[in-house]
């Protein structure tokens, strides 16, 4: 296969960069060593059971992979929304409008922190995740620690864990700087070693990519594409693309609209990265679709009225009516074919092709 022959189709020309060129993999610095520690630390949940890497595991994408929605640190709170997969995350804009007066960025699918700092606050003080009560709370966790106040004190000065405000902005400072490392974005899926001529597509994956990234053929590059070097797979834009609800998670979840306040953002919700997108499963900002199958296959539902194409397959029901149908965005869910199941099974052998170098063993594992 030629270097770039498998996206003609769309003219997409983008060279990944090698890794190393993405950022340096140098020995941590003392500012993501101390990420690292805060990321598995349990004692900053309210009782101490549970952290950061508890729903973004590492070795899962960074995500979790236990349901729906996460259970919190008391094991009965269940969390609003799926967890997020932090992989890529820090590469994401801060929230702005764009040139269009669209909202792009932000963190969260309703992009509530501006950024990857106050992202990394949230979980902590969120009363269905790890439940501490306040900011102050956690500070004095982190003095109970005496190699915590020796870390923080090197990195900043000895007073700042004596105070609530630059104590809990130093820690998510520094889980911020450890979810920047290229462990988090290492473009070295096989996607990215096509594009560098290190790896070669199949057949059926090269077809894949044609549907893709062809605006004739499928319209999942409309939402799905950066148009960066290297492509991150997400527009950062919001869309209500009717998902349906999930009784586990958040009823008449309001979206965008929960942070702004209007109602054209209601169940709007921020495009998320396809890198990972095989095994950071379930799907959906609820995290309705058990399997990426059904997720893909959903999208059928606005190309053809066949009762086919409005089932959900894991469940035999039908997906019902669109909530708030006034923010639907009909018209780019509209757009291109029916997808056959050939269609189908092409596109997710391409998308199995963005997962990184480390997670190819849960590719075959799936397969099993």
């Amino acid at each position: 296969m030629k270097r770039l022959a498998l996206l003609t189709a769309a003219a997409f020309v983008v060279v990944s960069p090698k890794p190393a060129e993405v950022q340096a993999v140098a020995e941590m610095t003392a500012l993501e060593q101390l990420g690292e520690t805060l990321f598995f630390d349990p004692n900053l949940s309210l009782n101490r059971t549970q952290s950061c890497a508890s729903c973004h595991d590492p070795d899962q994408g960074f995500a979790d992979p236990s349901g729906a929605v996460s259970t919190g640190a008391d094991g009965i709170a269940k969390g609003r929304r799926n967890a997020p997969a932090l992989g890529y995350a820090a590469l994401t804009p801060e929230r702005s409008t764009d040139a269009s007066g669209h909202l792009i960025g932000g963190f969260f699918h309703d992009g509530r922190a501006a950024t990857l700092a106050e992202q990394a606050a949230g979980p902590v003080l969120d009363p269905n995740e790890m439940q501490m009560p306040d900011r102050a709370a956690v500070v004095a966790r982190l003095n109970e620690d005496a190699a915590y106040r020796r870390r923080f004190a090197a990195l900043y000065d000895a007073g700042v864990l004596t105070r609530t405000d630059t104590g809990f902005a130093a820690m998510t400072e520094a889980l911020a700087a450890f979810e920047r490392r290229s462990s988090f974005s290492p473009f070295d899926s096989k996607f990215d070693r096509a594009l560098r001529g290190e790896a070669a597509l199949t057949p059926l994956e090269q077809r894949g990519a044609e549907l893709f990234f062809d605006p004739q053929a499928s319209n999942c590059s409309a939402c799905h594409s950066s148009g960066t070097q290297p492509e991150l797979f997400t527009s950062y834009r919001y869309f209500n693309t009717g998902v349906p609800e999930n009784p586990v998670a958040a009823s008449q979840d309001g979206g965008l609209a929960e942070v702004t306040g209007e109602a054209k953002h209601l169940r709007r919700f921020k495009t998320p990265s396809l890198r990972n997108v095989a095994i950071t499963g379930p799907y959906m900002h609820n995290g309705v679709f058990e399997d990426l199958e059904t997720a893909v296959r959903f999208y059928n539902r606005y190309q053809s009225t066949e009762s086919e194409w409005q089932t959900n397959p894991e469940t035999g029901a039908s997906y019902g009516k669109v909530a708030v149908a006034e923010t639907l965005s009909v018209g780019l869910l509209i757009k291109g074919p029916v997808l056959s199941d050939a269609d189908i099974e092409a596109l997710i052998a391409f998308l199995e092709t963005l997962t990184d170098r480390r997670y190819e063993h849960l590719l075959k594992a799936r397969e099993q």
